[in-house]
């Protein structure tokens, strides 16, 4: 094993994939956010109510 494989760290990426879920509906989505950001709160529109709700932030799903 190389040196250089030994020393370097694996990089973090700037941004995560997280789960935006709607507080009425439990509709869900997918969006980006910084790292270190806060949780996302969103108001957006829910095709199962047809109005716009808010939506959280429910999990991580992946680095971006």
């Amino acid at each position: 094993m190389r040196l250089t494989n030994v020393l370097l760290k694996k990089v973090k990426s700037k941004r995560i994939m997280v789960v935006l879920e709607s507080v009425v509906s439990g509709h869900q989505y997918n969006a980006f956010r910084d790292r270190l950001a806060d949780k996302l709160e969103i108001i957006r529109f829910d095709p199962y109510i047809q109005q716009e709700s808010l939506y959280r932030e429910r999990k991580k799903i992946r680095s971006a």
